[in-house]
C-alpha cells in the first residue's frame, strides 16, 4: 500500500496538556490517522499510564513516555502544543529522523525560530501560531484589508484568551499584526505598540496596537479594527473549541506527508499565499 493511501502514524506531545488530551482524541475520531506514540516530559505524572485513558477515551493501548526518539520510530510525525523549550529539542528529533513535524506552540523568540529553521532542513515542519481554518482566513483578509485602506484607518489587534496562557500577545495576535503590517509594507517591530499606560500623547499614525486580555475559560478571541474618519471595520473569529485547533493540525499532518523538508505555515497548507 503506498503512503498516500496508508493511514498516518502521528505521536502526540505534551499528551497531558489540554491540546494534548484533544489532539488524540481528534486522532481517534478522523479516518485516516494513527496514535503511534504519546509524549511528556520526563518526571510527568502521566509517565506510563494509558494514553486513551488520559484523554477519557478508554484503553487504547498506548502508553505515555518521555522517549520521543523510540516513538517516532514507528511514526510518520509529530503533533505538538507545548511549550518553546520543548520545541527545539523536538524539533532536533524530527530533523534527526526526517519526521514531519507539526508546531502549534507560540512564543519563540528570534533565536528559537532561528534553531526551528534549521531544523526545517532535514524535517517538513508546519508552524502556525494558530491551526484553525478561521483563523488563518481571517489572517489573509487582515493583510488584504490593511493594503486595502490607508494610513488614516489605525489598525488595533485586540485578544483575550484563558488565565493560564503564558505569553502575550499571542502567537495568533501577532499572526494578525504581521499580516497588517505586510499589507501596508512596514516593519512590526519598528511600528508595534504593546499596550499603553499613562500620559501616552496621540496616538502615531501607522503603529498597529495589541490589547491582550486574560480570563476565565476563554478559548480564544481574536480582533482586527480598523478605526477610520467616521467608520471601523472590525473582522473577528472567536474559537468555542479546542477542537477547531487539533483538526487543523491533522489536515496540516497529511498535507505535509508528502512534502519535501522546509519550513511551511497553514497559509501554505491552505493555499491562502495569494490571496
Amino acid at each position: 500500500m503506498s503512503a498516500a493511501n496508508s493511514e498516518m502514524r502521528v505521536v502526540i506531545a505534551g499528551a497531558a496538556g489540554r491540546m494534548g488530551r484533544t489532539l488524540i482524541h481528534a486522532v481517534a475520531a478522523t479516518k485516516g490517522f494513527v496514535l503511534a506514540g504519546a509524549v511528556e516530559a520526563r518526571g510527568s505524572t502521566a509517565i506510563g499510564r494509558d494514553a486513551g485513558e488520559l484523554a477519557g477515551l478508554g484503553a487504547n493501548g498506548v502508553k505515555v513516555t518521555s522517549d520521543v526518539a523510540t516513538a517516532l520510530s514507528a511514526a510518520d510525525g509529530l503533533i505538538e502544543f507545548t511549550i518553546p523549550a520543548a520545541t527545539l529539542a523536538l524539533a532536533e528529533l524530527t530533523a534527526a529522523a526526517g519526521k514531519v513535524h507539526i508546531i502549534g506552540t507560540t512564543g519563540h523568540s528570534a533565536e528559537e525560530e532561528a534553531v526551528i529553521a534549521t531544523a526545517a532542513n532535514r524535517a517538513t515542519i508546519v508552524k502556525s501560531g494558530n491551526m484553525s481554518l478561521g483563523v488563518n482566513l481571517l489572517v489573509a483578509l487582515t493583510k488584504r484589508v490593511a493594503k486595502t485602506l490607508g494610513d488614516d484607518y489605525d489598525i488595533e489587534i485586540v485578544e483575550m484568551h484563558h488565565n493560564k496562557k503564558i505569553d502575550a500577545p499571542s502567537g495568533t495576535a501577532l499572526m494578525l499584526g504581521r499580516a497588517a503590517a505586510a499589507g501596508r509594507g512596514i516593519d512590526l517591530a519598528q511600528r508595534s505598540v504593546r499596550g499603553r499606560d499613562g500620559v501616552t500623547g496621540p496616538r502615531c499614525q501607522g503603529d498597529i496596537g495589541f490589547a491582550s486580555l486574560r480570563g476565565g475559560t476563554v478559548v480564544g478571541e481574536h480582533s482586527a479594527i480598523f478605526a477610520g474618519p467616521a467608520e471601523r471595520v472590525e473582522l473577528t473569529h472567536r474559537a468555542e473549541d479546542r477542537m477547531i485547533f487539533a483538526r487543523g493540525a491533522l489536515h496540516a499532518a497529511l498535507w505535509a506527508r508528502d512534502k519535501r523538508p522546509g519550513l511551511y505555515s497553514m497559509a501554505d497548507v491552505l493555499g491562502l499565499r495569494d490571496i
